[in-house]
């Protein structure tokens, strides 16, 4: 084993500081042959050469130390003093056994398992893993990659050309460690292929839920600021495209109070309306529908905040307000057909795509989604500026802006319903074509939700949710 690159130790008297990215630990009463020892650790070294120097009493400190070091410490492979392959814990207490592969068994990687490089370092990680495997050694890539199919012990150290016992010692971590699956002896099925809870995971969401919370992950999480200093703040407010505005009406709050049921009714009485009446949404319940759901009611900078913040009707973590608003309009009474943008701050559309094609592609794409139920009157793309969120959130801002997305998708099927209007959620979208037609750059601004709005038909079409 050996300290965790980065680790210092700083010693004082009886006193001994070990201080890195994931923590700090100070150790008292400490001998002169244990602060030998874990000088050691800043290379790989075995157990039992740390403890050849100390006396029992020494040794049983040792192990003590050790085990509230866990994670400060990575556990190595090592072949004539060379690290071929390291293990570093990712997640707290996190602990595994070396297993051994039996004689004969077929071996493969995970299909959770991945590698990427990190640190200018090629890592293999796994959301079902609680420590990651970092690769120095081309040998040890080299089994990594041919485990990529299913092989044997031996076709593999075939093709690292390592000896046997070293690719057996390597395997052994990996399996133990739940990067590596080995077939059944009986079926020769692996556990990803017969247990039915992984069966229905994809990659993808499986790696997305271990991220984005904390438990299995030693990355930045959280409101941490990470380019404070080093990366301007994304406006609060984003500013407006160029383009011919429509300034949309204000409603009265008191006529609104006055018609709109209670709360209590709204709730009962939402379901997703996917076909739309013969007369279409007019341009004042638009502006009625959007005031309600999207506008900015207000913003500031507040006393000590490192960025600009903004109130909406819906809530928003850290008051950031990522999300867009982008309208394909098919059908409204006062507004001609086009692609529009809506200016929260000063209410208003902006036509910014006023190409039949690209406005109907978008309304056919939610249509489709909604498995051509209906012709909708307005589909609209809601987009993240995702570093609105991630200047500020390391971890979990792509979940929070799905959060926000579904919170927004309430707010506007109550504030629909309260208007007698046809709303229906969608539950996906073409994110490269959207962001094409609405000129956007899909690292920075691209869509991540998608809602139809129309006039309501009478009798509505059933609630099919």
């Amino acid at each position: 084993m050996r300290l965790r690159t980065g680790v210092e130790i700083e010693h004082d008297a009886d006193l001994l500081t070990l201080t890195g990215a994931h923590g700090s630990f100070t150790l008292r009463n400490m001998s002169d042959g244990l602060v030998s020892a874990m000088r050691r650790l800043h290379r790989a070294v075995p157990l039992s050469e740390l403890n050849s120097s100390l006396t029992d009493h020494e040794r049983h400190q040792l192990q003590r130390i050790l085990a509230r070091l866990n994670k400060l410490l990575a556990r190595c492979v090592v072949i004539d003093d060379t690290e071929l392959m390291s293990l570093e814990p990712t997640a707290p207490d996190a602990t595994y056994h070396p297993s051994p592969p039996r004689p004969g068994a077929r071996l493969r990687l995970s299909k959770f398992s991945f590698a990427r490089s990190r640190d200018d370092l090629l890592v293999l990680e796994s959301p079902l893993a609680h420590h990651r495997a970092l690769l120095p050694h081309p040998a040890a890539g080299a089994v990594v990659a041919a485990l990529g199919t299913t092989s044997g012990a031996i076709e593999l150290a075939d093709a690292a050309g390592l000896p046997l016992p070293v690719v057996h010692n390597l395997l052994a971590h990996l399996i133990g460690a739940n990067l590596v699956e080995v077939d059944d002896p009986e079926s020769g099925r692996f556990a990803s292929e017969t247990d039915n809870a992984l069966r229905q995971w994809d990659f993808h969401d499986l790696l997305f839920h271990s991220r984005s919370r904390s438990g299995r992950t030693d990355d930045p999480h959280g409101g941490v600021f990470s380019y404070l200093g080093d990366i301007p703040p994304h406006p609060a407010i984003k500013p407006p495209p160029n383009g011919p505005a429509v300034q949309l009406p204000r409603p009265s709050w008191r006529d609104i109070a006055d018609r709109d049921p209670q709360l209590s009714t709204v709730m009962e009485q939402r379901v997703s309306i996917r076909e739309h009446a013969t007369l279409p949404i007019d341009l004042d319940q638009l502006g009625e529908f959007l005031y309600r759901v999207a506008r900015v009611r207000t913003r500031s900078w507040p006393d000590g905040a490192h960025y600009e913040t903004t109130t909406r009707p819906y809530p928003g973590g850290g008051a950031a307000y990522e999300l867009e608003f982008y309208l394909a309009v098919h059908r409204c009474d006062g507004l001609r057909q086009g692609i529009y943008y809506y200016d929260p701050l000063e209410h208003r559309l902006i036509l910014i795509n006023d190409n039949e094609s690209d406005c109907r592609t978008i309304l056919d794409d939610a249509s489709a989604a909604t498995a051509f139920q209906g012709n909708p009157d307005i589909a609209i793309t809601i987009t993240s500026r995702f570093g609105r969120l991630s200047w500020k959130y390391r971890g979990i801002a792509y979940a929070l802006t799905l959060r926000h997305v579904g919170v927004l998708y309430q707010s506007m099927y109550l504030v629909a319903t309260a208007m007698g209007l046809a709303p229906c959620a969608i539950g996906s979208g073409n994110s490269d074509a959207a962001g094409r037609i609405l000129r956007l750059n899909y690292t920075e601004e691209s869509p991540v939700g998608e809602f139809v709005l129309g006039s309501r038909p009478h009798p509505h079409a059933p609630d099919t949710d």
